[in-house]
């Protein structure tokens, strides 16, 4: 007999989105960053990436709760060149800091072709394609870097030292998808790990190593241990390189030292790296436009290799998942919903209204 709380349930996406306002401001957190943490959470869970999503809001609770995020800050913007400017997020919320400079590299580049922002003292920003996708909207390119707790050895080595820390980019197109990339530097994201964990599931044997160094298919042993770059050595320059643009540059933690989200003992202090370029800066748009649907084609039409009924392009299956949940609803186990409905219980919210 299966296990009831493992049992998957379907969660309407703006009802979900709704409950999560409603934890955020019932914790301290403005009506305005609220509307923006749970667009981006919700914007996770549709595009199937469950690990960023709205699952989040128990861990991120617990740190307002243990007084290491700030549910009130507001960040700040310092202006440095007429294309470059830095936010303090003064431990907001990494979800408002990144909107708000993603927002400022999209202004500066609808101006001067280009915009960078770094952003300080940061937090967690859960999935790195809902910034692509702000950028995507107002029909620019993007590049995203942030850093992240220490979860991976560099290469050689056996200790946690590297964040499990994603790039991402994007670029519009024209009739086809447009290209989306957010992808970690390890085999998996650690999140995939904490999500097996509280679904009672296993994990493949090429993720992780426990804390003594071996194989594990336990998410739990995995957690007390490393995960593994992939591509070994390639991955492991991956890692370093967000460290260098989102840690060094930016003057927040690196090297080892950001805080974990499990951490209660100091903010996490994540530093970001945010580009917006202009995609019309040496071809008309129609151009670059048509150019980007021709790349798609090739990509998707070419020649299959045995057993491959369909070729995705980066970004295209998240697409199709969403369309599929924007229709069907969102999927969650019972623990899931559970562990959402404390956070409600403890607030004095309505609890999740599951259809």
């Amino acid at each position: 007999m299966s296990d009831p709380q493992h049992q998957i349930r379907h969660i309407n996406p703006d009802l979900l989105e709704t409950f999560i306002q409603t934890i955020l401001t019932k914790n301290g957190v403005s009506t305005e960053h609220a509307k923006i943490i749970s667009s981006c959470l919700v914007q996770a869970d549709l595009r199937g990436v469950d690990t960023h999503g709205s699952q989040r809001i128990p861990s991120y609770m617990q740190r307002i709760r243990q007084k290491v995020l700030s549910p009130s800050a507001t960040p700040t913007l310092t202006e440095k060149t007429p294309v470059v400017a830095q936010v303090d997020g003064h431990n907001a919320f990494g979800f408002v800091s990144a909107h708000m400079g993603m927002q400022r590299a999209i202004e500066m580049a609808q101006v001067y072709g280009i915009g960078l922002v770094s952003i300080k003292h940061s937090n967690h920003f859960g999935m790195s394609a809902w910034l692509v996708q702000q950028a995507l909207d107002a029909g620019m390119m993007s590049l995203v870097f942030t850093n992240s707790s220490p979860a991976l050895p560099v290469w050689g080595g056996r200790s946690k030292l590297m964040g499990v820390s994603p790039i991402a980019c994007g670029a519009p197109a024209g009739s086809s998808p447009p290209f989306i990339l957010d992808m970690a530097p390890s085999i998996a994201a650690r999140g995939k790990i904490y999500k097996a964990l509280r679904r009672g599931e296993k994990i493949p044997t090429d993720w992780a190593l426990d804390g003594e160094g071996n194989i594990t298919d336990d998410p739990a042993r995995a957690l007390e241990g490393v995960m593994l770059p992939m591509g070994g050595p390639k991955g492991s320059a991956l890692a370093i390189m967000m460290d260098v643009f989102s840690g060094v540059l930016s003057g927040s933690a690196f090297a080892g030292e950001v805080t974990g989200p499990y951490d209660p003992s100091k903010p996490a202090d994540v530093g970001h790296f945010l580009v917006a370029i202009k995609p019309d800066l040496f071809m008309g748009l129609e151009e670059f436009k048509e150019r980007m649907d021709y790349l798609y084609q090739k990509v998707v039409g070419s020649d299959k290799m045995a057993g491959v009924e369909r070729i995705y392009y980066p970004g295209e299956i998240e697409q199709i998942t969403r369309a599929t949940r924007l229709k069907e609803g969102i999927p969650f186990t019972q623990a899931e919903i559970d562990a959402l409905n404390r956070e409600a219980e403890m607030v004095g919210a309505d609890k999740l209204r599951v259809d």
